[in-house]
């Protein structure tokens, strides 16, 4: 498979902290990709840089032939990325259907003026944007919930409902982070399924987690950082019997 989005030589440091610090790797187009390693191992200062919250000191990102370190916030939805985030980034005054909205407005076109005075295009717009997330929700299995309120939904779904904000975006590059934080065993494989459905579409997976029997099912490859630098790259088999990683983070019991 080609590879899609391509990290080299990325380095960012915090005051006299380096949180990255030569940082390369490659992710395939459609496979899923696992960020792990220690807290404060850099792995969401990835994923900043990748949003286009903070640039990288030196090095680059490229998705599909692009740069994207140096871009901002609100350019990186135009090139078909999305992001979750490890603490929810939900709206609790909006249903879950107005959620799932909020993630098709990144690529509304209607500016202020459309907007303002109730224009056809922008009513049009609208429409468009209300079915879209209809039909990605209905794909996640939560169109049932489209009037709940969002805190009045159980937590796991509101995991589902900001994955299913993401792809209502229509990315082709998906950055999850850490989404089962706070999930039991039976939430977890509910989460499982929804990112093999997801993988399935072809969309490429960027996920930074801490529950290693998730990570070792469903990725593809697992880069492992340790104080920003990364300490192994390869296939779930491969890394779980890295004597480094095993050392580090893994512990005994991971053991291939």
């Amino acid at each position: 498979m080609e590879n899609v989005l391509t990290a080299e030589k990325i380095t960012k440091s915090f005051g006299g902290l380096k949180a990255i610090s030569g940082l390369s790797f490659e992710s395939a187009e459609s496979s899923i990709t696992s960020i792990i390693g220690p807290n404060g191992a850099g792995k969401t200062t990835l994923f900043n840089i990748i949003s286009g919250l903070i640039r990288p000191d030196t090095g680059s990102i490229t998705f599909k032939g692009k740069r994207v370190d140096a871009l901002k916030p609100h350019e990186i939805p135009y090139l078909r990325i999305a992001r979750t985030f490890q603490k929810l980034n939900i709206y609790s005054n909006m249903n879950v259907l107005e959620n799932v909205m909020v993630g098709r407005h990144t690529l509304s076109a209607s500016g202020f003026f459309t907007c303002a005075f109730n224009l056809r295009r922008y009513r049009k717009e609208e429409k468009e944007i209300r079915e879209k997330s209809l039909y990605w929700m209905s794909f996640m299995n939560i169109e049932h919930l489209r009037d709940r309120k969002i805190n009045t939904i159980p937590f796991e779904k509101q995991r589902i409902v900001e994955v299913t904000r993401a792809l209502a975006s229509e990315p082709e590059l998906i950055l999850l982070d850490e989404p089962a934080a706070g999930l039991n065993i039976t939430e977890t494989k509910t989460l499982i399924d929804a990112i093999y459905k997801v993988r399935e579409l072809g969309i490429t997976i960027l996920i930074v987690e801490h529950d290693m029997d998730l990570i070792m099912e469903i990725s593809d490859k697992i880069v492992v950082l340790n104080f920003g630098q990364k300490i192994a790259d390869g296939p779930p088999k491969d890394v779980q019997r890295d004597e480094r990683v095993i050392s580090v983070y893994l512990g005994e019991e991971f053991r291939g």
